[in-house]
């Protein structure tokens, strides 16, 4: 029904490195009509993936980046805006705890605890600041989107 009536896929690059180079999740094999997202408000905060994530799958994002290692990763929340925006989506959606680079303190919902739920809340403007702005218009400008 998707696709008879052309309705965007969804991809989230959270899920994309535990697979194999066929993973749908994986920029390479996106379709155009399809949107993009670091995570959604069900996920880990990018950062907070990454703490979690498994040695298999931080040598994937590793390669799948062209860094030497995974520990010449830095600020993977920013490296996975940027693969989001550089991918072929039509639209590229991020939550902005990856924007503020935020751990799972921030995770917004977790559909395995009942309780707490949409606990993260945006309270304070002094987090946005000109030099986010300015870094986010940058990766925006320079990928068109």
């Amino acid at each position: 029904m998707r696709d008879r009536f052309e309705f965007p896929g969804m991809r989230i690059l959270l899920f994309a490195f535990g697979g194999d180079v066929n993973n749908p999740y994986l920029p390479h094999c996106y379709i155009n009509n399809c949107i993009v997202y670091t995570g959604t408000h069900d996920n880990d905060t990018t950062l907070g993936w990454w703490s979690k994530a498994t040695q298999e799958e931080k040598h994937h994002v590793a390669r799948y980046l062209a860094y030497n290692s995974d520990s010449d990763i830095q600020e993977i929340n920013w490296s996975l805006i940027r693969l989001a925006s550089s991918s072929v989506a039509d639209m590229a959606i991020f939550p902005l705890q990856d924007i503020l680079s935020l751990d799972n303190r921030a995770r917004m919902n977790d559909p395995s605890i009942n309780p707490g739920q949409w606990r993260w809340r945006y309270t304070t403007s002094e987090l946005l600041s000109q030099e986010l702005s300015d870094r986010l218009l940058n990766i925006t400008q320079l990928y068109h989107r």
